[in-house]
């Protein structure tokens, strides 16, 4: 391991130990496992039939600034994932392309309630993207490289079947099922609409992250974190909305004092709005003054980025060092939906190998 300057370069970057904690599974695909699902399920609109056209349709419409235009474009990738081999396919290949980026655990989002159209109950969808994941998580171990992925269940705010996603995340206890999300478009979908079920999960011993301060400003960020519950906030930057200088808001300071982590996704949060630029993203602004933030991918096909990706861009435009990179990294691990000895190791894990640089780097 050498890291002879204090700037991490990308290659640097990507043979570090990282740990991934907001990612969903179908925004993650591969162009070409697209291409090859529409062909074998029948599915005729794809806006283009060639993987590198697809890929480029992706990143053109994903950034537009207008988050449901973002989720416009997951209607071709739920679209081609219908059937239990398209989604175990999907789930696999998912961690073979994380483990190649370097994240060493990871937690990936899917929402059953999107794969029912041909057929497949909630249960099948996620028994299909649970073997999958275990499929890749085997193969990538076999390959002499070490991975843990698990799932988070995600109900859509604007789709009527919350209740019965939350059913299934506490019933359907497998140690594969990390916990459970709230997406979806933010604006004039309120969490606290299902405030009871939140609790009602919470003291079932059901994890629990809400997507909010993303499409919808910090009365969303409060209901999500103060109402609901949360002990992660997906995306959560439009909290910076409650900061004055160094001066923290109520919600700010509530987020800030019961370090409720931050799932920030800084090329996501460009394109969907969330901020107006990377320049500008408040991911190391609200690090410095002591939020529990984290670095995630949030969709790498529509934003066309990796984590090594993400963490380098704030790096190159906010000279986000070593130390920070460490910090960030070890939040994440701490607040993964883990039981306490696995949680534990996967810290131990990473801060022993932050603790291996030489000086220079950090």
């Amino acid at each position: 391991m050498s890291h002879p300057h204090t700037t991490p370069t990308l290659d640097q970057l990507r043979s570090a130990p990282k740990v991934l904690l907001h990612d969903h599974l179908d925004g993650g695909m591969r162009p070409d496992t697209i291409v090859d699902l529409a062909a074998e399920s029948g599915y005729r609109d794809l806006p283009a039939d060639d993987p590198d056209s697809l890929r480029d349709w992706f990143a053109a419409a994903s950034t537009s600034g207008s988050l449901p235009a973002y989720l416009a474009t997951f209607e071709h990738t739920f679209g081609v994932l219908q059937s239990t081999e398209a989604i175990a396919r999907a789930a696999r290949e998912n961690v073979e392309d994380l483990a190649a980026d370097g994240v060493v655990y990871a937690e990936s989002r899917f929402a059953p309630e999107l794969h029912l159209r041909r057929g497949l109950t909630a249960s099948q969808a996620l028994d299909a993207v649970l073997a999958g994941t275990r499929e890749g998580v085997q193969g990538v171990k076999a390959a002499g490289r070490d991975v843990d992925v698990r799932i988070i269940v995600c109900a859509m705010r604007d789709r009527g079947a919350f209740h019965d996603m939350a059913t299934l995340a506490i019933r359907r206890r497998d140690p594969g099922v990390a916990g459970f999300d709230l997406g979806g478009p933010e604006a004039g979908n309120p969490a606290a609409r299902f405030r009871d079920r939140f609790h009602e999960l919470r003291d079932a011993g059901v994890r629990l992250t809400i997507h909010a301060g993303e499409g919808d400003g910090v009365e969303s960020v409060r209901q999500a974190a103060v109402e609901c519950r949360a002990e992660r906030l997906g995306h959560g930057v439009r909290v910076i909305d409650d900061v004055d200088g160094d001066t923290l808001g109520p919600v700010a300071r509530f987020v800030h004092d019961h370090r409720i982590v931050l799932e920030t996704s800084p090329s996501s949060n460009v394109h969907t709005g969330a901020t107006s630029s990377m320049a500008d993203h408040p991911a190391p602004r609200l690090h410095r003054l002591g939020f529990a933030v984290t670095v995630n991918t949030d969709n790498r096909l529509m934003s066309q980025t990796t984590l090594s990706a993400e963490f380098d861009h704030l790096v190159r435009l906010h000279r986000l060092t070593w130390p920070e990179i460490a910090q960030m990294t070890t939040v994440a691990a701490a607040a993964a939906f883990l039981p306490p000895d696995e949680r534990d190791d996967l810290h131990s894990r990473v801060v022993t190998w932050h603790r291996q640089l030489p000086s220079t780097a950090r």
